[in-house]
This record gives structure tokens, sequence and C-alpha cells, in this order.
């Protein structure tokens, strides 16, 4: 292991020691020199890692909760693995199951480890991604490992797994395991809060200020950049950012995301057109009773008719 100048690698002032890995690994995510990391986010993510403390990141879709992590893994050369959770996740999934081999010409029942045994044994960050997709069942395979020192009982193996010392938890969440007040995040769960009340941090990642999104757009696309478009960019923000405050007051059900963003602009560099681009991109996903919304926005910025 080795110190990190978390303000030379991060741009954050950390009050604490963090320490990464010497050289990578194949389970390292890749590195995106472009990423633009938000402080507090940041923080916490490295806390969890000093620490080896449990933490949720929760915020709307788009924001970049997972993203975050496995940049932070990245450049900590931290192995990491991301687990989608969906409603076919199961048990079996997660712990292992048993298989059947050909060996010797014969064919044998074998216990092929899931993901959670194989990350403890080798001392990996585990990201469970859409966690309040989790189905309850499921949710109580991980209860005991929100414990710091938590061991995980392998019934199976009639086996205790000790989580080597570098084994770290994290996950992100669209909402906060109470529901989805909005009725946007459908296949969400209730959570059980004395499992919620497990999370030794829980941080809050929204969407970035005008500034540092232009600043992101602008690195992930260099083409707008450009003459032809040195307003382009500003004006695909401010769009976004008034079909986000729409979205809070429930004019419309969609928005656009720094996910979209970024979307919409690979299509301009494509199609070559901002306004094709953006139906491409972002228009054909609004319903129907929405659009005249979303016509009044863009007339409003780019002075043209969706």
């Amino acid at each position: 292991m080795k110190k990190i100048d978390t303000k030379k690698v991060f741009e954050v002032d950390c009050d604490f020691e963090v320490k990464g890995f010497a050289a990578r690994s194949e389970f390292v995510p890749a590195i995106d020199e472009n990423y633009l990391f938000d402080p507090k986010t940041t923080l916490a993510i490295l806390a969890g890692f000093a620490f080896n403390s449990r933490v949720l990141i929760q915020g709307m879709h788009g924001t970049g909760k997972s993203t975050h992590i496995e940049q932070v893994a990245a450049r900590l050369n931290w192995p990491c693995i991301r687990i989608n959770f969906d409603s076919q996740i199961t048990r079996l999934d997660l712990v292992g199951k048993d298989v059947i081999k050909l060996k010797n010409d014969k064919q044998i029942t074998e216990f092929k480890e899931g993901m959670i045994p194989f990350t403890l044994r080798h001392g990996m960050a585990l990201v469970l991604d859409e966690y309040d997709a989790i189905k309850t069942d499921v949710s109580f395979v991980i209860q005991r490992l929100l414990e710091e020192e938590g061991k995980f009982t392998l019934l199976e193996e009639n086996e205790i797994i000790t989580p080597n010392q570098h084994f770290r938890l994290f996950a992100t969440s669209n909402t906060l395991g109470a529901g989805d007040d909005l009725g946007i995040y459908h296949g969400t769960n209730l959570i059980n809060q004395a499992q919620m009340d497990r999370w030794n941090i829980v941080a809050s990642l929204n969407y970035l200020d005008e500034k540092h999104e232009l600043t992101i757009l602008l690195k992930k696309l260099p083409f707008l950049n450009s003459k032809l478009h040195q307003d382009t960019a500003k004006m695909m923000v401010r769009l976004a950012n008034l079909t986000r405050e729409a979205f809070k007051n429930g004019d419309i059900s969609n928005l656009i995301s720094l996910r979209t963003l970024i979307s919409w602009g690979k299509n301009i560099e494509i199609f070559g057109s901002v306004k094709t681009a953006f139906v491409l991109s972002f228009g054909n996903k609004v319903i129907d009773d929405e659009k005249a919304v979303i016509a009044e926005f863009y007339q409003r910025v780019f002075g043209d008719e969706v």
C-alpha cells in the first residue's frame, strides 16, 4: 500500500490518511482522465476506503453515483466489482450455487462461489448498484456484511468467511429505501430500516452546477470547443437545467441528465445537426403530453422549433 495525495489526485483536502495499492490488477477500473470529482461525495467514498466504512450514495439517475465510486477506486488501484441489481438477481447469484461439471469423463456436482465470497476472499470493493431494486430476501444476504467486521456464513459449504482486510462495501440508490415518492423509479422496493441504519455513511450526489457540467461536456466532447459550436455546449446545459427544474415541479416526467447530454453531444457529431441529435437523444423519449413543454424549452434556448 502507498499513501495517496488526495489534493493532487482528487483535488480535495482530506484530514485523514488515504492509502491505495502500489500496483494495478485486472479488476481495477480504467481511469477516466476527464472525470470531475464532487468534493463531498469524494470525501465520503475515501472515508469508506480508509476506515472500512459502509457507504451508500443516493441521488437521481444520471448523476454518476456508481462511476464516482469506480473512479475513486481506479485512482487508488483498488480492485472493484460492480453488481447491477434487478428483480432477477437471486441469493444464488450472490452466494453461489451447485453446477454440474465433467471431470474424468464423469459428471460431478461442484459448488461455484458467487460474487460475495469472491470479493470477500480477494479483498475487493463491492459496489451494489441500484440497491433499492434489491428483493427483500436477497437484501438479508448482505445484512451481516454491513457490520465492520461482518463475517459471512456460507451455509452451502458449512464455512464462515472472514473478510480480507481490504474488502470494502458500497451501494448506490435512487431512493433512500422508503419508496418512490416521485413515481418514476419503477421496480424500487422498500428497504428494511434496520438494514438502512447499518450504513455508516450516506452521501447525496446531485446534478453538477452549470459551470462544472460544461467543463465535463467539453472534456468529453472536444469538438464542441470549435468555432462552429462555441455556444452550443452552454445552451445544451441551460436546456438540461430547465428540464430538471420542470421535473422537480412535476411538470414533466423525464429530464436531461449528464449522461443524456453526452449522448446528445455525440449525436451532434454523428448527424451534424443539434436539433436532430436532440430529438434522437431525448425528444423521442418524451411522452406526447409533455412534448409541447420540451419544445417550448428548446425554442427558448436555441430560438428554433423542434
